[in-house]
């Protein structure tokens, strides 16, 4: 696992390109990369393009001129109920859920340097499965119970490990994030599956579509509680953007230019766990979307620093995707999205493994 940690005070591994432009927004300096614009922008196209795939497309077509009118309010009762009750909230849902992990799991990694630092890895997405299970199976919860216990299962999991992770003097500790994070991830996970031996045969199969992670039957009350912590957070997020560049260098060349490095990495794991326990309140424990986000941006932009922005838009990109493809994949039947982002998830990190082994071997 240390050969998965940059050094501390390790240059960035990639470079920005391009002219930097300094525009003023809001009393604050953004420093705007032209590449990185231009793969938001893409990005951005990508996400609209699927949107109106998903809204468009299925058992019952919609041309995109009538989806318009529907929109404009002059749909047809049948059209109106498909476009705006059934699709558009559950491809916004995926929109939204996708850039919330997508931006949690980029401040991850940047705070803990590692590739592996994931939500997903270290154990916050699975305090959020043994908090909603524990609500359905022992209190007959439905949706709403479940995403109430995902909430605040996420939320004490991620007190439990930053306690565990925090160190007198020097606040919480990347490395011990991720150690500790793994180690409290299997717990939650043998937690899981006991409540499952003591589980009534409709509860269990209540849990076992929960912890699949889907987007199926999501609505606007599924939509607005991430709306919400996307506007309140990331905002902040941008704010703390610097003092999350210069901890990539290191704790000691961040406090030499003024950082106050644990309290800036206890707000902003702080932001990143609320992010990822609202997603995962919202769609369940859909896996990999915060691992694989973060690296394809950076892939993409060629620019150092956290790239959230870039990130939250991957994850939006590839969340949709996935939720498309899990519709069609085998027709008449809905696959969860869950099961597309593992797969998917679960050989890119198989690929990024193999990539640092045979880089030390080098």
């Amino acid at each position: 696992m240390s050969a998965l940690v940059d050094p501390p005070g390790a240059p960035p591994k990639l470079t920005s390109l391009g002219r930097v432009v300094r525009v003023p927004l809001l009393g604050l300096q953004v420093r705007l990369h032209p590449r990185v614009l231009g793969v938001a922008g893409v990005l951005g196209l990508l996400i609209v393009a699927f949107v109106i795939l998903a809204v468009s497309t299925g058992d019952y077509p919609i041309g995109l001129g009538d989806v318009v009118k529907t929109l404009l309010g002059q749909g047809d009762a049948g059209m109106t109920f498909v476009v705006e009750t059934i699709r558009l909230p559950r491809a916004l849902t995926g929109i939204l859920v996708g850039a919330a992990l997508g931006a949690a799991g980029a401040i991850f990694q940047s705070v803990t340097r590692n590739p592996l630092g994931s939500p997903d890895i270290i154990g916050f997405t699975s305090g959020a499965t043994a908090g909603a299970v524990l609500q359905i199976v022992l209190f007959d919860a439905g949706a709403g119970g479940a995403a109430v216990g995902a909430l605040v299962g996420g939320l004490a999991t991620a007190a439990l490990v930053g306690g565990l992770a925090y160190r007198r003097g020097h606040g919480i500790q990347g490395y011990r994030l991720i150690l500790i994070g793994i180690g409290i991830s299997f717990v939650m996970l043998a937690i899981t599956n006991y409540l499952f031996t003591r589980a009534k045969l409709e509860h269990a199969i209540t849990a076992n579509v929960w912890i699949t992670g889907s987007l199926n039957g999501r609505g606007w009350e599924h939509v607005v509680p991430v709306a919400v912590a996307l506007v309140v957070i990331l905002p902040l997020v941008f704010v703390l953007a610097r003092e999350l560049r210069m901890m990539e260098m290191g704790d000691d060349a961040a406090e030499a230019l003024g950082v106050p490095v644990g309290r800036a990495r206890n707000g902003l794991l702080l932001l990143a766990v609320a992010l990822t326990a609202v997603a995962t309140a919202s769609a369940g424990p859909v896996l990999f979307v915060a691992l694989a986000s973060p690296q394809i941006a950076r892939r993409l932009t060629r620019a150092t620093g956290p790239n959230v922005g870039a990130a939250a838009l991957t994850g939006a990109v590839l969340l949709i995707a996935s939720d498309f493809a899990a519709q069609r994949i085998f027709p008449g039947q809905q696959l969860p999205v869950g099961v597309v982002t593992g797969l998917a998830g679960g050989a890119y990190l198989i690929w990024l493994l193999s990539n640092v082994w045979r880089g030390n071997r080098a």
